[in-house]
């Protein structure tokens, strides 16, 4: 693979390049998520009913646990091939839930396929910074986070459907299908990584200065207490939509990532003209107020009202916490600095996953507790960022 010029601002922002990667996105993130609002009730029929919050945490912890190493090798290998393994964990993993038949053997696959998501957006993030100039770069993570969110938004409610007219197995299936067709896209573009190197043992080799990118503390920070909540709506909003009648479980899923695709274009434009820190204030608002309707929904009408609001928050957070990160790394580090930030963003889901379970304890009258809480740590981040901005402007005065 031929290494290619990149950020230019001669040369066309979007190029085809920038649109397969935004196609093998979005298959990519139906492939996995579109398992996510059955699992819950696949994990009750194996009899752990009980463990509803390792489902994500699980995955998350093996997600998190790659970074540093998918990180090294963007940097070292090239975008491609981390963007390549991660979709390969997809495509295999698929296979083998259907011959799953114990609790164990179920969260042994869960930790495993936590890979895929540890490789393939580090390598994406990596590869979008690349190729588009600087003062594009807000607009064009958010226009590349649309084909994701797309991916998130279809994916569960697709993957609920096919579960209700064909079968779970076949669900399965299908989302092997899609992470095939992810890797098929990646396997037509150009390498960015101007001189990538042959992969050697020695890359798995990490040292302590190479787990995380000091220079990018601040949007990690920001990017744990957001996501803490998504952990949360990820474990226990299968169940409160089925406690609300719901039967397929993907509609919220699907409502709050339509909800931001609205903003995450004009989120990056803003951010680009206003300041990162700014436009994650309001997103941070907006994740606490999603939290806080859900916490209390009585209604169908109410879930998904906070499912709009979480979904505004959420097309704010994203790209801007990355563009954020790519402003501040130094450009050879780019694949640590984001891997940094992901590391950041599974422990959060991982974390929230984790203490939702506890929380919830399958009981109905937990909900707005378990939901609340999440909403408390959307505000941390909020507060954090005021403080950051106040001293800013202290410091520039």
């Amino acid at each position: 693979m031929q290494a290619q010029a990149v950020n230019s601002p001669k040369e066309r922002t979007y190029t085809l390049q920038f649109w397969l990667l935004c196609a093998s996105s979005y298959l990519f993130f139906a492939s996995f998520n579109m398992i996510i609002p059955e699992l819950p009730d696949y994990l009750t029929s194996l009899g752990g009913e009980d463990y509803k919050g390792l489902i994500i945490s699980l995955f998350t912890l093996t997600a998190l646990i790659s970074r540093p190493f998918s990180g090294k090798l963007t940097d070292r290998i090239g975008r491609i091939p981390v963007m390549i393994i991660g979709a390969a964990v997809c495509f295999v993993i698929g296979f083998i839930y259907p011959m799953i038949t114990t609790v164990a053997g179920f969260f042994a696959l869960r930790f495993i396929h936590g890979f895929s998501t540890g490789f393939k957006p580090t390598g994406t993030v990596a590869y979008v910074a690349d190729i588009v100039p600087y003062q594009r770069r807000g607009e064009a993570l958010g226009i590349s986070g649309v084909f994701g969110t797309i991916g998130m938004a279809s994916g569960p409610a697709i993957g609920s459907q096919i579960k209700l007219w064909y079968s779970m197995d076949v669900m399965f299936y299908t989302s092997s299908a899609l992470a095939i067709l992810s890797i098929l896209v990646l396997i037509g573009m150009k390498e960015t990584l101007a001189k990538p190197e042959k992969f050697r043992l020695e890359h798995l080799k990490i040292n302590r200065n190479e787990i995380y990118d000091p220079s990018v503390i601040a949007p990690s920070i920001v990017m744990f207490f957001t996501v803490f909540s998504f952990g949360m709506v990820l474990t226990v909003v299968p169940d409160l939509s089925k406690h609300l009648g719901m039967e397929n479980k993907g509609v919220f899923f699907t409502v709050f990532t339509v909800s931001s695709l609205l903003v995450r274009i004009l989120a990056g434009k803003a951010s680009d003209r206003y300041g990162r820190e700014r436009v994650l204030l309001v997103a941070t608002l907006l994740y606490a107020a999603g939290m806080f309707v859900v916490g209390i929904a009585g209604s169908v009408f109410m879930l998904l009202t906070g499912a709009v609001l979480f979904g505004l928050g959420t097309g704010m957070n994203s790209p801007t916490i990355f563009a954020w990160t790519a402003d501040l790394c130094k450009d050879e580090n780019r694949g640590k600095a984001m891997a940094t930030v992901f590391i950041a963003l599974e422990f959060g889901i991982m974390m929230g996953a984790l203490l939702s379970g506890w929380i919830y304890a399958n009981k109905a009258e937990n909900f707005m507790i378990t939901f609340w809480t999440g909403g408390f740590f959307a505000i941390i981040a909020f507060l954090f960022l005021m403080i950051k901005l106040v001293r800013k402007q202290q410091t520039t005065n």
